[in-house]
């Protein structure tokens, strides 16, 4: 596994740093990560796990996260005021990302993929189904919610138990890490908390921007419901779900799958706003069967 860099991607024309893994002639499966997350917060043995199954595999660094481009010349975001309806600090939104994702599509020269989108990467592969549904074969949404602020909310006694002082260095970076995969991981599938610390260690290497990740934050804020959109949709469609996800709760996954007409949801119960080891085979099966029923439909 290498990580390449596809220069001018999107209307935008931003670096975008991917990594290809398995067969580039088995169907495409492009990995969408959530906000502040880079491409190595897919793990390697879930990607394997993938590639077992005959798919190729594609993940990447959105904007503002990783090695791609970020917006350091954008405006300070502003959460509390996005919140608030004053959305003069947001410097793009969901939209862009997905116009970042189809980029990367055209640069890798695929007409379309089957997409896989965790938490805010859920809301972009939803927004690239909506946008250019031609370019997608397969939606599956992990953790994620339409946008609709009366489902999929965090828990607000889960961010008050996260809350703190800014992490600046990596030592601070890290143990935030750890502390975050306490109260937000799955409480049946606890994580291996060197690992947890040694992806965080390898993530702030590659790259920290604090303010990258809160651009990501206010563009989910101000991209608005998907509901409607989503009842449009017409393509194969997974949700997978925790029923103990404290980030997003669980609301946000079954209000998908009732939006997009026959989606099958997924819940799984102990499961957080994490990809627990214990869970990838199911995981990729669930993800695998989708693509294999898609591919059959082509």
């Amino acid at each position: 596994m290498s990580e390449t860099k596809a220069c001018d991607v999107g209307p935008a024309g931003i670096e975008v740093t991917y990594e290809r893994i398995g067969d580039p002639a088995g169907p495409p499966v492009l990995l969408i990560m959530g906000g502040g997350g880079q491409l190595i917060h897919w793990p390697d043995g879930f990607c394997r796990s993938l590639v077992a199954q005959g798919l190729h595999v594609i993940r990447f660094d959105n904007r503002d996260a990783g090695l791609s481009t970020h917006f350091h010349d954008a405006p300070v975001p502003d959460l509390p005021a996005v919140l608030a309806g004053d959305l003069s600090s947001v410097s793009y939104t969901l939209v862009d990302m997905a116009a970042d994702t189809v980029g990367l599509l055209d640069a890798l020269g695929l007409e379309s993929a089957h997409l896989v989108g965790a938490s805010m990467g859920g809301m972009i592969a939803q927004t690239v189904a909506v946008g250019h549904p031609g370019r997608v074969r397969s939606l599956t949404s992990m953790m994620s919610t339409t946008g609709d602020p009366e489902v999929g909310q965090p828990s607000p006694e889960a961010l008050n138990e996260i809350a703190g002082p800014p992490a600046v260095t990596r030592e601070e970076v890290v143990e935030r890490a750890v502390k975050a995969s306490r109260v937000l991981g799955s409480p049946g599938y606890p994580a291996d908390e060197e690992a947890v610390r040694e992806r965080a260690g390898r993530a702030y290497d590659r790259d920290h921007d604090e303010l990258g990740f809160l651009r990501q934050a206010v563009a989910v804020v101000a991209s608005g419901d998907r509901t409607p959109w989503l009842r449009s949709l017409d393509l194969p469609t997974l949700v997978i779900h925790g029923a103990a996800d404290r980030m997003c709760d669980v609301s946000g996954g079954r209000a998908t799958a009732v939006a997009v007409p026959g989606a099958e949801l997924v819940v799984f119960d102990g499961m957080g706003h994490d990809l627990p080891r214990a869970l990838w085979p199911e995981f990729t099966d669930a993800i695998a069967r989708l693509v294999r029923r898609a591919e059959d439909a082509i």
